[in-house]
């Protein structure tokens, strides 16, 4: 099934996906895992969320896959440089290159929310995992965003997002969805669970704020956004300096909810 990823791989996504690690993106899991384990991280991006997860479970095999050739390449380089002997290549989520019940653990980080068929993907990481192991996925859900100082720009972003996904096939509000896809994806027993990302101090509004900004004018779903014609290079403009004006708020306050599960076969 070919998707339309809504971020792209502008250095502005980027730049978010390599600040993530598994101390702020996938705290529901670490309990849960050995040393000696079999980890699959399937959507790992630059991997760095997949290269912390492999100290907790080395010497266990770990996989990271992506389906960008670019990001993998970049994910490779992080594990030379650092020494590390996970695996990353190029792999599709509907169609794992792995056996059945293969890994103890199968995690994904901001992935089904880009899915046209997230209960699909949910069935191929079951068939992955072990009887005795567990999925872990998190994805995060927009329409729960708050935020502060008001600004209807923002509200417009939002509202833009949602329609930008929506046009894409995906589902935008994905971390509410998620326990009701995994039961219907054949999950004996799901926890949920959820968490956030709080931004609120200079650094964080700065480097939060910063991003979107850069996004919203740069990235793939700029292009997304004027080619469906949701929008134009003028309204996008506005939107950046909305989050640059947010960024600069002494009582900026930005929270990103995520919805978790914790999925056993």
């Amino acid at each position: 099934m070919r998707e339309t990823y809504t971020h792209g791989h502008h250095e502005s996504v980027l730049r978010s996906h390599t600040w993530r690690t598994a101390e702020n993106s996938a705290g529901y899991v670490l309990d849960a895992l050995r040393p000696g384990m079999d980890l699959l991280d399937v959507g790992c991006g630059p991997g760095t969320i997949t290269l912390d997860l492999a100290r907790r479970v080395a010497p266990g095999r770990v996989v990271g896959v992506d389906a960008s050739d670019a990001v993998i390449a970049e994910a490779q380089a992080r594990a030379a440089e650092t020494g590390s002997a996970v695996t990353f290549a190029v792999g599709d989520v509907y169609a794992l290159d792995a056996e059945d019940r293969s890994f103890d653990v199968v995690h994904a980080h901001q992935v089904l929310q880009h899915l046209a068929d997230p209960v699909a993907a949910l069935r191929e990481l079951r068939r992955v995992v072990r009887a005795d192991g567990v999925v872990a996925c998190r994805d995060s859900d927009y329409a729960a965003f708050v935020w502060a100082p008001t600004d209807p720009r923002l509200d417009r972003w939002n509202e833009l997002y949602h329609a930008v996904t929506q046009a894409n096939g995906a589902e935008a509000d994905a971390g509410r969805h998620l326990l009701g896809w995994a039961q219907a994806a054949g999950f004996a027993d799901v926890v949920a669970t959820s968490s956030t990302w709080t931004f609120a101090d200079p650094e964080a509004r700065t480097w939060w704020g910063g991003l979107w900004a850069d996004r919203v004018v740069a990235s793939a779903f700029a292009d997304q956004a004027v080619g469906y014609g949701l929008s134009d290079a003028d309204e996008l403009a506005d939107l950046a300096s909305a989050w640059r004006a947010w960024a600069e708020a002494p009582d900026g306050f930005f929270a990103v909810l995520h919805g978790e599960i914790l999925a056993r076969p």
